[in-house]
């Protein structure tokens, strides 16, 4: 279950500590939730299934169904944001979501090429979407997203859980308007089915909690505010 953190003052010390998680996602500060008087309004409610956005070097898998010669995989979005496509040349990616992209792609190809094509556009890689994985896992770093990513999902990523950690306390740190905001998660009940799967987005930090770092972890989970708005998967 979702535990909402408060704002507390802390000392020092414990800032120092959890900032030196903080610093990369900060400053990225791409792909912001709502926050504020509408994330309260809106808190816990699952956005639209295609909400992610493409990004400059993301690799796509675009399928025109029983037409293979136009169906491309591994196609990868260049830095202006576009791709090129057999028949129709360049198309702008960036900031469509895989709906958008399906959509334009088969109305594209149906004004002059065939009739009622189904096309689907999947992220294969999302080259511009990053997620650190910190604390107690097994191989801590900066992952690549492919496509939409839950929480276990980016543990996976870090190989999971270390044999010192408490798996009953996972932070998910998010910069919202400048600043770090964070939650917790039970990872051992998502894990079991006994609560659901939060999304994590671009420029999170995870930080799984050991258990032997109870001052640590109360430290950092009270010195940010919450946020509140989440996807689930």
């Amino acid at each position: 279950m979702v535990r909402v953190l408060p704002r507390r003052r802390l000392g020092a010390l414990v800032v120092a500590m959890a900032s030196s998680f903080l610093l990369p996602a900060a400053a990225a500060g791409q792909d912001r939730p709502v926050t504020g008087a509408l994330a309260a309004t809106a808190a816990m409610a699952p956005l639209p299934a295609g909400d992610y956005r493409i990004g400059p070097l993301d690799k796509l898998n675009i399928v025109v169904f029983q037409v293979k010669d136009l169906s491309v995989d591994d196609l990868q979005v260049d830095a202006s944001g576009q791709i090129l496509l057999p028949l129709i040349g360049a198309l702008q990616a960036k900031g469509k979501t895989t709906a958008e992209l399906s959509a334009e792609i088969a109305d594209r190809l149906g004004e002059r090429y065939l009739q009622s094509p189904q096309v689907s556009v999947t992220v294969a890689e999302a080259a511009s979407q990053k997620v650190s994985v910190e604390g107690a896992v097994n191989d801590a770093g900066v992952f690549e997203l492919k496509g939409r990513t839950s929480l276990l999902e980016a543990v996976a990523r870090a190989k999971g859980v270390s044999k010192a950690a408490n798996a009953h306390r996972v932070a998910i740190v998010r910069n919202v308007d400048g600043s770090p905001h964070a939650a917790t998660f039970d990872l051992a009940a998502i894990s079991a089915g006994k609560a659901r799967d939060p999304e994590v987005i671009a420029n999170d930090v995870v930080i799984v909690d050991t258990s032997r770092s109870k001052s640590f972890w109360h430290g950092m989970v009270e010195v940010f505010p919450a946020f509140y708005l989440f996807t689930f998967l």
